[in-house]
């Protein structure tokens, strides 16, 4: 069955954020999603919702059950999330169970804003795996597509590694 649209929630982190000084103060600002998605000239349609502006750091139970909500409630079946990387395992648990969704999280340990970010590669790995992976909960990132079940994020390499 053909893919008809790809939904896109962004819940803020890493890649949309803004830095404003030299001790490394930001904020989340707009999300660059859309902007990445055209630079690549993506041309399957796609769906933008923003439902927060957040570090990953401050996401509480409430805040998970929202993006569980959403993706629940979402017409589509193929759903990426822009997350924070440092709790995005645990968004992954929130959303495990749903059934016929496939849900990809993806981030960046640099902003999209920075000319040698990670970011324009993850989003497309986890557009990509959106398209094609079966029913379930996925994780994107360092050009590898984790079960979101079984990854966690190694802060001494910087990098999602398998559990």
């Amino acid at each position: 069955m053909p893919v008809t649209q790809v939904l896109i929630l962004t819940t803020g982190g890493t890649i949309d954020k803004l830095y404003f000084d030299a001790l490394s103060t930001y904020q989340i600002g707009d999300t660059v999603v859309d902007r990445l998605l055209h630079t690549a000239r993506v041309t399957l349609p796609h769906r933008i919702v923003g439902l927060m502006r957040k570090d990953s750091l401050e996401l509480t139970d409430e805040d998970r059950a929202a993006i569980r909500d959403a993706v629940t409630h979402a017409p589509e079946d193929r759903i990426v999330i822009t997350h924070g990387t440092d709790t995005m395992t645990e968004t992954a648990q929130a959303l495990s169970g749903l059934e016929g969704k496939t849900v990809v999280l993806v981030g960046a340990l640099s902003p999209a804003r920075f000319a040698e970010s990670d970011a324009a590669f993850n989003l497309g790995m986890a557009f990509a795996t959106a398209q094609v992976a079966p029913p379930g909960v996925w994780i994107a990132m360092n050009g590898t597509v984790f079960d979101g079940a079984k990854v966690r994020k190694d802060r001494s390499q910087n990098a999602f590694v398998p559990v």
